[in-house]
């Protein structure tokens, strides 16, 4: 039970899933070898793991200064616009000011878009759900936590189930957080999540992978799809840390398939991180992870 292996985790899949993002898994076979992606020399983040440590600064900001976290974590996303090649904003907090950050790392068009126009969309794409793990320590109040996911996803990612599936995420990782096993934990999201409009599609993607045993990439494809939209990289995440055998199994599982790999792997890391703690993180791959520091240094900040 672990803010920090819940970031951490996230990370390492984050970076163990970037270089085959948009890789078939006949391709990754080929380049990785049969089992696919099984270890790389470093883990390099991408806008994934990037845009958790701008939310979670702004929910720092909110909580040390007593004000809206909508309003702070709408700042921290300015700010990271701005990491990525966007207009000036105000230096509230201090991840902007590492330039380490200011690396672009196939940020996603609608987070940019959305961003930088604020412009409503229809969008269900998964950088919604991708950076929402930390907003489960926001309260106590798990109902609270997935109103809040919700919000932070909304501000990019109008279609239900690019929201949604944040809140999803959220409350999954509170539920953790606080001592439930992962199957309570899903069953807490859900029953959260059917109080929605237009929960359907996610309520049901997420019934399928409760019910399903160990697939093979192509039957990850066929059953939950690529990873692109927000229900489908949550069911894709959920799915490899229900059936994985420890934590590196679980991760290469998410990340080995032909589709979204580094949201999937990010999204699977900060489930099993936030269940298991840091100590179940490969230390070969803790080594090697890109950032380590700035996340200690936010989450001890906690």
């Amino acid at each position: 039970m672990s803010l920090l292996g819940c970031v951490l985790g996230g990370a390492v899949g984050d970076g163990l899933g970037a270089p085959i993002e948009f890789s078939s898994i006949d391709t990754i076979r080929s380049q990785h070898g049969p089992s696919g992606v099984v270890d790389l020399p470093a883990l390099e983040i991408t806008d994934d793991t990037q845009m958790v440590l701008f939310t979670l600064e702004g929910l720092l900001l909110a909580r040390n200064h007593g004000i809206d976290p909508l309003l702070t974590v709408r700042a921290a996303y300015a700010r990271w616009l701005h990491t990525q090649g966007g207009p000036e904003v105000a230096s509230d907090g201090w991840l902007m000011a590492d330039q380490r950050l200011h690396s672009r790392r196939a940020p996603g068009h609608t987070c940019i878009t959305a961003l930088k126009h604020n412009e409503k969309n229809n969008s269900k794409g998964c950088g919604g759900v991708m950076r929402a793990a930390p907003v489960a320590v926001w309260s106590s109040d798990v109902r609270e936590v997935f109103e809040l996911a919700v919000g932070t996803a909304r501000m990019t990612h109008h279609h239900p189930s690019g929201y949604l599936s944040a809140g999803a995420l959220a409350a999954i990782v509170h539920a953790l957080l606080s001592g439930s096993d992962l199957v309570a934990a899903v069953a807490v999201a859900r029953a959260e999540l059917v109080r929605w409009d237009g929960h359907e599609e996610q309520t049901s993607l997420l019934d399928k992978v409760m019910g399903l045993g160990p697939l093979t990439p192509e039957e990850i494809e066929s059953e939950l799809g690529g990873g692109w939209v927000g229900e489908e990289a949550l069911a894709i995440g959920l799915h490899a840390a229900l059936v994985g055998a420890n934590f590196a199994d679980a991760v290469r599982i998410a990340v080995n398939h032909s589709g979204d790999s580094d949201s999937t792997g990010s999204i699977c890391g900060n489930i099993l991180g936030a269940r298991d703690g840091v100590t179940v993180i490969p230390a070969d791959w803790l080594s090697v992870l890109e950032l380590r520091d700035v996340m200690e240094r936010l989450v001890l900040s906690w």
